[in-house]
């Protein structure tokens, strides 16, 4: 294939895969802002500041599922957890599902891995993000918390409460101020799902099948905890890599890797890291990056195993 038949290939490559972006991540993030009038950051913590730890840990986890903050503002929430009172174990499954286990990254691997695998992946993610903030909560982690108040971040936007109106009426102000915040979304990180649409262009177009699948095939375990690793400090965006996912697989590199670079980037990226250390003191802000490398690394050696 000649030079100019290989960039027609990939610029019709990138424009189909940043026309899937978009309608996914318009609608993503429509349902996103949707739940969030629903269920607003001052309700999350009258849900966690209960007296029962295994109870708080369930709850945060859950929620922290339902609710996708990005770092800036969840990190706002989890100091409001602590200083409402709300349990350790609860605020720590809270902030570990809330990168890992949200609408955006299950959409994610629903499209590309299907069903089943994105069901045990919610399962296992969920049921460590219990059981860590259980363990955490034992072993004295609460220790570990410096008494810091963060100002700025995201701010609360509209919720259902401060909607006024008949309920229909209250429903229609919930879908015109969603719609209206998935578009802004859109206008923030559009640099990031061109960037990822022409990284995923550029590896389906130049980069050679024999040359992934050699350095990242199916049989090649270590790489899943090597991409962990890599995907820790490259902050890549769950939207970024959607269609690099795609590519990825399709050259030949296994959905292990590919799930555990993902993790790895969506669940401690470097400026969340800096965020949570001016609250944490080193070794929660360590426990934490290692509990990131941990589901990221069990879900890829699970993902080869069942795919």
């Amino acid at each position: 294939m000649d030079i100019q038949s290989t960039l027609i290939s990939a610029g019709q490559t990138f424009l189909m895969l940043f026309g899937e972006l978009f309608a996914l991540f318009i609608g993503i993030s429509f349902l996103v802002a949707l739940l969030q009038v629903y269920v607003s950051k001052e309700r999350i913590k009258r849900l966690l500041t209960r007296p029962h730890k295994v109870t708080n840990a369930l709850l945060g986890a859950a929620l922290g599922a339902v609710t996708p903050f990005c770092s800036c503002s969840t990190i706002p929430v989890l100091v409001g957890l602590f200083r409402s009172g709300a349990p350790f174990s609860g605020a720590i499954s809270f902030l570990l599902t809330s990168p890992v286990l949200n609408p955006a990254i299950l959409a994610l691997l629903l499209v590309f891995f299907g069903p089943v695998p994105t069901a045990v992946y919610a399962v296992l993610a969920f049921a460590f993000a219990v059981v860590a903030g259980l363990v955490l909560d034992a072993l004295g982690f609460s220790r570990y918390v410096k008494n810091v108040s963060i100002q700025g971040g995201a701010q609360d936007g509209a919720t259902w409460e401060t909607l006024e109106g008949t309920f229909w009426q209250k429903q229609r102000q919930a879908v015109l101020i969603s719609l209206k915040e998935a578009v802004g979304l859109f206008r923030g990180v559009v640099g990031w799902l061109l960037l990822g649409a022409g990284i995923g262009a550029f590896i389906y177009g130049f980069v050679p099948q024999e040359l992934l699948a050699g350095f990242a095939g199916a049989n090649d375990l270590w790489a899943i905890p090597l991409a962990a690793v890599v995907g820790i400090p490259m902050y890549i965006r769950a939207e970024t890599m959607i269609p690099i996912a795609g590519i990825l697989m399709g050259k030949g590199v296994s959905a292990g890797v590919v799930i555990a670079l993902i993790l790895g980037g969506a669940g401690a990226s470097i400026p969340e890291v800096s965020l949570l250390n001016s609250i944490f003191k080193k070794p929660m802000v360590a426990t934490f990056v290692l509990c990131v490398f941990i589901v990221a690394t069990a879900t890829g050696f699970a993902f080869t195993i069942l795919l």
